[in-house]
């Protein structure tokens, strides 16, 4: 039998103020819709914030972003928590499901040159994060090192203002919601870099033993459409952290348009694809394109080109 509402919530958050200011997000909405509700934030340091020396592939993937959240809910220290979606494991755990998903801000990875620069810098690396942007960059910015950069949002702009990057490329969404839209140069179309699977996206997680009535109201439909077939895509093909593979959905009417990256680990090319099919199969959509593009590309001969 599951529990009902208590007259206090409390949200597990990372304690960086992007992720911070994202659960005040969820907050305001519960405080808004339940104003005798008290709703706390309980804020910890996960083990990918304290471990900035590796890129995430090399010390255990996106997990260690939520395993100290999670740990929280189990133990019912925290009745929900909230993540970017794009931060999430694949696979969550049966005892602990997603929620809701938010509307989704700007999905767009775009470009951050130093502080008083309007040029980038050719003699410095770019600073980037992931290897999906990395294999992207190199048909962007050929000319350009790519160095990985990790820390939070702050802590890479105090970089970059230091003249350790000629830029970095960073999502839009957290820039945005921090009110640091100023600092951005030039946004990269979909086209360009495909956003990771979840950008844009906030994630609410909670406990299956617990009811979220309190919640009525705050799923974002299309948001749930897009992020659901994402993550099937990225799934089918195994994508974690050390991955490159990426996905990103728009619901348009009734219809879904998934498109996709594959990374052929045989010659490191990357190609992209997409789908279209009814908004209602949007996990299925999601895990037929990344069939589709794994068998396409697989049997292809390691000389074709990237798309």
């Amino acid at each position: 039998m599951k529990k009902t509402m208590k007259n206090k919530i409390i949200i597990g958050s990372r304690e960086s103020r992007l992720a911070v200011l994202q659960s005040e997000m969820v907050r305001d909405y519960i405080k808004a819709q339940h104003p005798e509700v008290d709703v706390e934030i309980l804020t910890m340091k996960t083990t990918g914030d304290k471990i900035l020396d590796r890129t995430l592939d090399k010390v255990g993937g996106k997990g260690l972003f939520v395993k100290e959240l999670d740990r929280a809910l189990l133990d019912g220290r925290s009745m929900l928590s909230v993540h970017s979606l794009k931060d999430m494991p694949m696979e969550v755990p049966e005892e602990l499901p997603l929620l809701a998903f938010s509307r989704r801000e700007d999905p767009r990875d775009v470009l951050v040159l130093p502080e008083g620069c309007d040029v980038l810098d050719s003699t410095k690396p770019l600073g980037c994060s992931s290897l999906r942007r990395t294999l992207q960059l190199r048909e962007l910015y050929p000319q350009m090192e790519v160095r990985s950069i990790r820390g939070n949002l702050q802590t890479r702009l105090r970089k970059l203002d230091a003249g350790e990057y000629s830029g970095l490329i960073l999502a839009a969404a957290g820039l945005k919601r921090l009110g640091l839209e100023h600092r951005i140069h030039r946004y990269f179309s979909e086209d360009e870099m495909l956003p990771a699977a979840g950008q844009g996206i906030l994630a609410v997680q909670g406990r299956a033993d617990l009811t979220y009535e309190y919640l009525a109201g705050y799923r974002d439909e299309a948001a749930w459409i897009a992020g659901t077939a994402e993550r099937a895509f990225v799934r089918y093909l195994d994508g974690g952290c050390s991955s490159p593979v990426a996905a990103f959905g728009v619901v348009e009417g009734e219809e879904l348009f998934l498109r996709g990256l594959y990374y052929r680990e045989s010659d490191g090319k990357y190609f992209k694809d997409s789908i279209r099919g009814p908004k209602t199969e949007a996990e299925q959509l999601g895990r037929q394109l990344a069939g589709q593009m794994k068998q396409k590309y697989e049997n292809e001969t390691a000389g074709g080109e990237s798309l």
